[in-house]
């Protein structure tokens, strides 16, 4: 699997991957998330423009997953990861999140961060399995604490989540 930057041109294609991959979550009766608008052209380019959105590429070159992230607080969040259906369970996300390990590394950041669902399996029982572990109240940093309001006031605490962390 094959990782690189994403193109400007490709931005689009990274939203239809998006809402591909919401699309299990109406599955687990949460619709709202299954419906969720992925992030606009604007938001997908300012990480771009700032060298911090990742895709995972099939044998044509054409995206498949892709990861934003953004440093918060000495670490490098993840913002979102998102791996097309028919790409799953193949190691793409794994592949994605080393490569922005790698990347963290390379700038100096103590570890990976994320929020997640807690009763979601591909969300943070599979982020568990590489290694992060869940970050208790006390244990938030400002940044996340900020992050955590922001997805609150968005109506994602209608089910349990939690902050996660990965030490690098």
């Amino acid at each position: 699997m094959r990782i690189r930057s994403a193109t400007a041109a490709e931005l689009p294609a990274l939203q239809d991957i998006e809402r591909a991959a919401g699309l299990p979550f109406r599955d687990l009766c949460m619709p709202e998330i299954a419906d969720d608008e992925p992030p606009s052209l604007d938001v997908l380019e300012r990480f771009r423009g700032a060298g911090r959105c990742w895709v995972a590429v099939d044998e044509r070159d054409a995206p498949v997953a892709y990861l934003v992230a953004e440093p918060v607080d000495g670490a490098l969040h993840i913002e979102q990861v998102s791996v097309h259906p028919r790409a799953a369970r193949r190691g793409v996300g794994r592949a994605l999140l080393t490569y922005a390990a790698e990347r963290a590394r390379e700038e100096g950041l103590a570890a990976l961060t994320l929020t997640t669902f807690t009763e979601v399996p591909w969300n943070a029982p599979y982020y568990a399995r590489l290694g992060f572990r869940t970050l208790t109240e006390a244990g938030l940093t400002p940044g996340l604490r900020e992050i955590r309001a922001t997805e609150a006031e968005h109506g994602l605490d209608r089910w349990p989540r939690v902050c996660m962390r990965a030490p690098l």
